[in-house]
């Protein structure tokens, strides 16, 4: 589950979100990682039943607002220079095209 990444590890935790379910991997960096396997512990639960708990909490209060929007992007770290790669990854031909996931 976890991998080691230049010194730091990380940690994927899958989630199954909703009725109509879909499946996401979320990283987590070390210091998150330890802190939801402490908890996780201490609530005698599996890491993957309190991460979904957790997300799904952030969600439900999460201000679908457009200016909220934008200050939850801009906290997120290295948000904006992983978008200008993206963009820069898709005019240069790479990745794959939306027809080829169906």
């Amino acid at each position: 589950m976890g991998h080691s990444n230049g010194g730091c590890t990380e940690r994927n935790v899958p989630c199954t979100l909703g009725a109509m379910a879909s499946r996401i991997n979320v990283t987590l960096d070390s210091e998150h990682s330890e802190k939801l396997s402490r908890l996780a512990e201490r609530m005698h639960i599996q890491e993957g039943s309190l991460a979904k708990s957790l997300l799904s909490t952030a969600l439900d209060g999460a201000d679908p607002d457009a200016a909220h929007i934008v200050q939850l992007l801009d906290g997120i770290p290295g948000a904006y220079e992983r978008t200008q790669e993206g963009i820069a990854q898709a005019r240069r031909g790479e990745g794959v095209s939306l027809d080829d996931l169906a």
